[in-house]
C-alpha cells in the first residue's frame, strides 16, 4: 500500500554540484498525476529534481522506499525519520521493496509503474541526512529503495494499494542489483539478464569479462529443460 505520495521544491544546498536539491519531499494532500517525464525531469506532478545530470528521466521518474526500512533506520539512527525523508516520492508499507525483481510491474492507482533499478547513495543525501559516513552505512544495509518507469500514465494516492501485476523469470531483484554494483562486483554477470541495467553491467565488467560471460550463460541456457 501507498503511504504518502511525496514532492518536493528546489532549496539551495551546499551538497551538490548545482546548488540546489529537491531531496525534501512533503507528504501531498490528494492524487498526484504520475506522468512519463522528459530528460531529467521528476514523473510526479509538482515534484521538482535539479541534479538532472544524475536523477531523473524516463528510467527514474519515481522512488519508493519501504516504510518498514524508514523504521528500521529510525531506530538505528536514534531520529524520527518522516515519510519522504530518504527523498523518496512514494513511501509503501507492506512491500518488501528491497525484494522486488527489476522489470516487475506494479499498478500503483491508476498508473502502471515498472521497476528499473536501485538508488544508489550521493554526497547530497549524505549532506542532507547529516549522518556522518553515511553513504558508506546506507551502502552496507543494501536496502536502496527502488526506482521505476511509468508505463502507463495515471494518478496515485495515499491509500492505493501496490498490485504486483508480473515478474520477470530472471529473479535479480532491487537488493541483488545494488551489492552487484557497490560491494559485490562479482554480482554484476547476473545484471547482463536484466535490460535496464545490462549496458551498466557491460560497462564495469569490460569487454574481455563480458565474452567470457556471454559464453557461459549460453552453455548454462542450453542446460535448461
Amino acid at each position: 500500500m501507498v503511504l504518502s505520495v511525496n514532492v518536493g521544491l528546489a532549496a539551495p544546498t551546499d551538497h551538490s554540484d548545482v546548488g540546489f536539491t529537491a531531496i525534501d519531499k512533503r507528504p501531498s494532500a490528494g492524487p498526484v498525476r504520475v506522468t512519463v517525464p522528459g530528460p531529467g525531469g521528476s514523473g510526479l506532478a509538482g515534484d521538482e529534481l535539479c541534479d538532472v545530470r544524475h536523477h531523473g528521466g524516463e528510467a527514474q521518474a519515481v522512488y519508493a522506499f519501504a516504510r518498514e526500512d524508514l523504521d528500521e533506520w529510525a531506530e538505528l539512527l536514534g531520529r524520527a525519520l518522516a515519510n519522504g525523508v530518504f527523498g523518496e516520492n512514494l513511501t509503501t508499507s507492506g512491500l518488501d521493496v528491497t525484494g522486488t525483481v527489476i522489470g516487475e510491474r506494479w499498478r500503483v492507482g491508476s498508473a502502471l509503474l515498472e521497476v528499473t533499478a536501485p538508488r544508489i547513495p550521493c554526497r547530497t543525501f549524505a549532506g542532507w541526512l547529516g549522518e556522518k559516513g553515511w553513504v558508506k552505512t546506507f551502502t552496507q544495509r543494501a536496502a536502496p529503495g527502488a526506482y521505476l518507469r511509468v508505463l502507463e500514465e495515471g494518478a496515485v494516492r495515499a491509500g492505493d494499494v501496490v498490485e504486483v501485476l508480473e515478474r520477470p523469470g530472471h529473479g535479480v531483484s532491487v537488493g541483488e542489483a545494488f551489492r552487484a554494483l557497490t560491494t559485490e562486483r562479482e554480482l554484476l554477470p547476473r545484471l547482463l539478464e536484466v535490460e535496464s541495467l545490462a549496458e551498466t553491467a557491460r560497462k564495469r565488467l569490460g569487454p574481455a569479462a563480458v565474452a567470457d560471460t556471454d559464453t557461459d550463460t549460453d552453455t548454462d541456457t542450453d542446460s535448461i529443460p
